[in-house]
């Protein structure tokens, strides 16, 4: 069996193991342990007309798209609604099992189902057979009258479920039950202090949350050289969350993030294991009475928390859309007012192209870069109003899927090297036969809320106590909480 090569300070990758780490097709081995997760497949969002005029006809909205993920291709659509009221959705195999053709191109129709309840249905417009929303086939019309075809035919459907203007998949083996999706902050605030988002990036998913997941980064990435209108940053300005000031201040000490991530450039890095993943802390000493701490959440295998402002949160996940593409998903979360979901959509709509939510930056214009901006004002050169270009830029540059063998990792990258010892290991444990960790084990799922973020200056001597009181004093203020 491959094991990580390391030293305290050099890890190294083999190319086996790189491949073993990053490849999530059918039949592989990360494939298979993120098929035990619940993952994100599309925004409530692009089912409507005036964002997708795609889904705009004079009938009315064409309630079915393509989506891909872990290699896959898949046609969602809209079902009737529940008993509640709520819109329900269905996900097929987008190959007609007829003949292949592609069903995100079917026909959206109705069927009666075992009750006599209407519902969707799809029908392939190469020879007009129909499925209704659990993938049966309920009419193969060319056959021959009183054929009994369609009774043995069966689509596999997978389980869709929504939460905060996020759609999830359940893509595991089709006699497995899903674990249920954790009593996270995101998906346990209502609807009007959420708001829903993501992008595509051009390279593999484990490149992607590495980047997130890296608590060096930010003091060279994000680095401003000024200050200047730090303190106009409101909570929803969308990317200059380094501009905004941090909770806080201790003897008058309160510095903006750009100064604490300018100067303070070695932090101390701690992990503590956590039953989704790793709670991250960097530690960064202003002087002997007042240390900046920040404190981020690991979600095991794609997802990360952190703090955008004193009242809000982001949790960002990361679909393996194939080994070459990834879309991140962001959830903003408030803990004061309700969100100005327009508002923040329009922001980041300055960045984002829509339908397919495609970055106007990327490597066909070198992502924006400017080499006098890069001498004057950033360390990057990329921009200081959108930040989410620097850490596509550091995704993308590395290539469509890193290779891990060329590179030589320090003691500041100990979270990237815990995170793979991880990673690799639930791979073998699911090969096995066993449970995938985290969020994928029912047993754990009590345990799994919040989880508390913090950005802000403490004293020194009981930073600990300090966070935790914040982290507390935010949640007591949220109304939903």
């Amino acid at each position: 069996m491959v094991r990580f090569a390391q030293t305290r300070y050099i890890h190294s990758v083999k190319q086996e193991l790189n491949d073993l780490l990053t490849r999530v097709g059918p039949g592989t081995g990360c494939g298979a342990l993120m098929r035990r997760y619940w993952q994100p497949i599309a925004l409530v969002d692009e089912f409507n007309p005036t964002l997708d005029p795609r889904m705009a006809t004079p009938q009315g909205p064409r309630p079915v798209k393509a989506v891909r993920a872990l290699g896959q291709d898949f046609v969602l659509f809209q079902n009737t609604p529940g008993a509640d009221g709520s819109q329900r959705y269905s996900l097929l195999d987008r190959d007609c099992p007829h003949r292949g053709a592609d069903l995100a191109f079917a026909r959206y129709e109705t069927a009666i189902d075992s009750a006599g309840h209407k519902q969707a249905a799809i029908r392939c417009p190469f020879h007009g057979w129909k499925f209704d929303a659990s993938g049966q086939c309920v009419e193969t019309p060319a056959e021959p009258e009183g054929s009994t075809l369609c009774t043995r035919i069966r689509q596999r459907s997978y389980p869709v479920v929504e939460r905060s203007g996020v759609l999830f998949a359940w893509l595991g083996e089709e006699d497995s039950v899903p674990p249920p999706l954790p009593a996270f902050d995101c998906f346990t605030a209502p609807a009007s202090h959420t708001f829903a988002f993501k992008g595509l990036w051009q390279a593999n998913w484990l490149q992607a949350f590495e980047v997130g997941i890296d608590p060096a980064h930010p003091s060279f990435l994000h680095r401003f050289f000024n200050d200047a209108g730090w303190d106009e940053v409101g909570d929803n300005a969308a990317g200059k969350q380094f501009r905004s000031a941090s909770a806080g201040d201790v003897d008058g000490e309160h510095w903006p993030m750009t100064r604490v991530m300018r100067e303070l450039h070695r932090p101390d890095i701690r992990m503590d294991t956590t039953a989704s993943g790793m709670r991250l802390t960097a530690l960064r000493q202003l002087n002997d009475k007042t240390m900046h701490v920040r404190v981020t959440n690991a979600i095991f295998p794609h997802t990360f928390v952190i703090p955008l402002s004193e009242t809000m949160t982001i949790t960002q996940m990361h679909l393996p859309v194939d080994d070459t593409h990834t879309y991140w998903y962001s959830i903003f979360t408030s803990f004061d007012g309700p969100v100005d979901k327009e508002a923040m959509r329009a922001q980041r709509l300055q960045y984002i192209t829509l339908p397919d939510y495609l970055p106007k930056a990327g490597r066909h214009n070198a992502w924006g870069y400017n080499a006098a901006e890069q001498q004057t004002s950033t360390y990057l050169g990329m921009g200081e109003d959108d930040i989410n270009v620097h850490d596509q830029w550091a995704v993308e540059s590395m290539g469509a899927v890193q290779d891990r063998t060329r590179e030589h990792l320090g003691t500041s990258d100990k979270v990237i090297m815990a995170n793979r010892r991880v990673l690799q290991k639930a791979i073998e444990t699911v090969a096995a036969g066993g449970t995938a960790p985290g969020v994928a084990d029912p047993t754990l799922s009590a345990q799994m809320t919040g989880p508390d973020t913090i950005d802000g200056f403490a004293p020194a001597a009981t930073w600990q106590d300090w966070w935790q009181q914040r982290a507390a004093a935010k949640r007591a203020k949220a109304s939903w909480s």
